[in-house]
């Protein structure tokens, strides 16, 4: 009766084995992180905050948003979104091949420094300035010293034609601001005698400036990245310069490369 016995042991072990394969096999698989989420990402450091901007392709002129914050263990949480973000009039590009007046957003990953806005700071903890009718931010590329910069002179600047943002004339766009270092200047920033703000460092004057993310009137706009007003306060009041807030901008091909 033993070797009986012994064959019926074998038998159930085979179909026991066979049972746990099928199981394994038909257990649903588990979820997938939604793209762009940081535990993916390369190259955002030691941020523990992180806005992950994601196009369907570079010709997109919307994409999703989504902020996430690290948690104490390492493993990261989302905070808001998905909140529907409206980007250049004529895409995306990488930003080191960004040109300026091409209206298209620059993709990769930056640090978010400082904000500014229309109006009262709304309870955020970022480096805030409420500007006024005399605001402007200068990106003239025949004037290098003045690139890419806040400018809180009192003057109309006429000279730099086009290539100066009247902040006041943007009207609620910029209620609330949140500047990407993008392109910035490196170099100390200090006031001349005239109230002009200058650097001894330019920036790159072919990249382009003024890179925001700034509250939606509803159009595309000249390369930043642009959400409706209420997601705009609410992330503007999560932002902590202590947590080294960093913006991700890509596509879904180039993030999940």
């Amino acid at each position: 009766m033993r070797p009986q016995a012994s064959r019926r042991t074998r038998l159930s072990a085979i179909v026991l084995g066979l049972v746990c394969l099928m199981a394994i096999s038909l257990a649903p698989p588990a979820a997938a992180l939604p793209l762009g989420d940081p535990e993916g990402l390369a190259g955002i450091g030691d941020a523990q905050q992180v806005i992950v901007v994601v196009a369907s392709n570079r010709r997109s002129t919307t994409a999703e948003l989504r902020t996430y914050e690290r948690r104490t263990d390492g493993s990261w949480a989302q905070v808001h979104g998905p909140v529907t973000a409206t980007l250049g009039w004529s895409g995306l590009i990488p930003g080191e091949r960004r040109r300026q007046g091409t209206g298209k957003t620059p993709m990769g990953t930056y640090a978010l420094v400082d904000a500014f806005g229309r109006r009262a700071n709304p309870g955020t903890a970022m480096p805030y300035h409420r500007f006024d009718r005399d605001d402007a931010w200068t990106y003239y590329p025949k004037v290098p010293s003045t690139y890419n910069i806040l400018q809180t002179a009192d003057r109309k600047w006429r000279s730099y034609g086009t290539y100066v943002e009247h902040l006041w004339s943007y009207g609620s766009q910029y209620r609330y601001v949140v500047v990407l270092d993008y392109n910035l200047p490196q170099g100390r920033v200090t006031t001349d005698s005239n109230g002009i703000r200058r650097t001894s460092e330019p920036a790159n004057t072919r990249l382009g400036g003024g890179i925001f993310l700034h509250v939606s009137n509803g159009r595309r706009t000249a390369g930043c990245i642009a959400i409706p007003e209420h997601q705009m306060r609410r992330i503007l009041t999560w932002l902590k310069p202590a947590a080294n807030p960093t913006i991700v901008i890509g596509t879904e091909r180039s993030l999940a490369q």
